[in-house]
């Protein structure tokens, strides 16, 4: 009876065995890997195809199952897969529950409503417990449906596929380093849409344009060669730097063994390495902050960005550019991009003169000829002496005003005047301006401000302007027949010229039918 028992137990341990040695030989089946973007307390953008992706192991089924909707797709060689939901519409939360290889991954706290990428450099940084009156807007920035991501600084020679983010709801506590312009503007849209609002802030401070734009872009157009023959330079001197840094400390560190040897005093410490500027070089941000954004569903761009490229002369077409490649690669069409003219900033000049600021605000300007854009004058609201004006407000507030104009169809007020033509009679010059919205004013009563015109020779001087109905009527005694008209040209201009809805006018130059191309300064 003892024999047929270890007789039976061995059979049945065999048997365990055999099962196990089986399974060993079976590759695991592994649960699917999501991006960060899809995961727990996540917006989903209304009204599109929802794009849902991430990995899995190669050839494997993956399903897809939120709201009633079922999508299944197959990994890849490399493991990627990718679904398409139908479109959504905004409701309670809901849950997604992501199936491969038997396996599981349920996302939970999701919401549908307007999702919008926000991204640019230092004013976009700008952190919102640090705007005017801080303390009392981060008590009251109780929002569970503000939804914020914050996309974590990543600099790549190649394009990554994920980022470091997380979604988290709109509390005191999690906006407060958060992009104060992304929060005013996002609170704007939920309170006057009344749906969910997704806020993907992916910026960083002190940053190029070309930094966030794909470098084969850049690459591919001869007239952008400037720009990376100035980066090449920038390596080679760091890569310099780096190379005597080391020298001069292993000199140091044998003169200071001998001092301590000799007993004498130390030699001071050597300068060490200067900052490493690669995060700005071309196409590195764009590599790990942005390509991984895509495809994830948006409804378009907010972008505060120009302050390092002002000095650029190419900023008007690399700017174009970036708007453009970012709406190829994310294959959404002409999707929204809104973006930020630059604030005042500077010391203020008693005379016209050129501008390294105002090239750039006219280039902003110019941008606006790209369908689909809009622009948000900030030119009342810098403090001149400091480059991060804390009036995010402001910025926030005039951004959602073109979004809801341009994207969500209300009859609201969104833009200042913007310059729209010229005529010149004698000695005076007629200006044409399309937002007057209500009529023409001067903020703050007085005397029209910030006026200059000039002759063929670009020689500026200020200028006497009057309202008159929806223009501005120029002149000066100094030019017989204006050619050039300059409004808010300097880098911290004074200027008084708005709208009724208090909105202010872009900073301008305009040649008239008479003028010859010149390079503005």
């Amino acid at each position: 009876m003892a024999t047929m028992r270890r007789k039976a137990t061995g059979i049945f341990l065999a048997a365990i065995f055999a099962v196990g040695a089986a399974l060993a030989g079976t590759p695991a089946m592994a649960a699917v890997k999501l991006p960060a973007l899809i995961s727990d307390n996540m917006v989903l953008q209304q009204g599109m195809k929802v794009p849902i992706w991430g990995w899995a192991s190669p050839g494997e089924t993956v399903t897809v199952k939120i709201a009633g909707q079922q999508a299944r797709a197959t990994a890849d060689k490399d493991g990627r897969w990718r679904v398409s939901l139908d479109p959504l519409k905004p409701g309670p939360a809901l849950k997604m529950n992501i199936t491969a290889g038997g396996k599981t991954t349920t996302v939970k706290n999701i919401l549908v409503g307007e999702v919008w990428v926000c991204s640019g450099q230092s004013n976009m940084t700008h952190p919102t417990i640090l705007t005017v009156t801080a303390n009392n807007e981060v008590a009251k920035a109780k929002y569970p449906e503000i939804r914020l991501c914050n996309v974590a600084e990543t600099v790549a020679d190649t394009p990554q596929q994920d980022v470091k983010a997380a979604w988290t709801p709109c509390t005191p506590a999690t906006v407060q380093q958060f992009s104060a312009v992304a929060y005013y503007f996002g609170r704007k849209l939920h309170l006057d849409l009344g749906v969910p609002v997704g806020l993907i802030h992916s910026s960083v401070g002190a940053t190029e344009a070309e930094s966030w734009m794909d470098r084969k872009v850049l690459e591919a157009d001869p007239e952008f060669k400037p720009i990376f023959d100035f980066w090449v330079h920038q390596r080679k001197e760091h890569e310099d730097n780096v190379a005597g840094a080391a020298q001069r400390l292993a000199a140091w560190r044998q003169a200071a063994e001998k001092a301590k040897a000799e007993g004498k005093p130390v030699p001071p410490t050597p300068p060490g390495i200067p900052f490493d500027w690669s995060v700005r070089y071309p196409g590195r941000l764009y590599n790990g902050m942005i390509a991984p954004l895509m495809p994830y569903g948006i409804r378009g761009v907010i972008w505060y960005q120009g302050e390092s490229n002002y000095v650029g002369a190419l900023y008007r077409k690399e700017f174009a550019t970036l708007i453009r490649s970012w709406r190829k690669a994310w294959r959404e069409g002409d999707f929204p991009f809104l973006f930020v003219q630059l604030a005042n900033y500077g010391e203020r000049k008693s005379e016209p003169g050129p501008s390294a600021w105002a090239v750039t605000r006219q280039a902003q300007l110019e941008s606006l000829a790209e369908p689909n854009t809009a622009m948000a004058v900030t030119i009342d609201i810098g403090k001149g002496n400091y480059i991060h004006p804390g009036n995010k407000q402001d910025v926030g507030r005039r951004l959602a005003l073109a979004a809801e104009a341009l994207v969500y169809g209300k009859e609201v007020v969104y833009s200042g005047p913007i310059c729209d033509g010229i005529e010149v009679k004698g000695n005076k010059a007629r200006l044409k301006f399309k937002h007057v919205d209500g009529g023409l004013v001067v903020k703050g009563g007085g005397a029209l401000k910030g006026f200059a015109v000039a002759g063929a020779d670009r020689k500026f001087v200020w200028a006497e302007a009057k309202i008159d109905g929806d223009t501005v009527v120029v002149s000066s005694e100094k030019v017989k027949r204006p050619v050039f008209v300059r409004y808010a040209w300097a880098d911290n201009p004074d200027c008084n010229l708005f709208n009724k809805a208090d909105l202010p006018a872009s900073p301008f130059e305009v040649p008239s039918s008479s003028a010859k191309p010149t390079a503005r300064k």
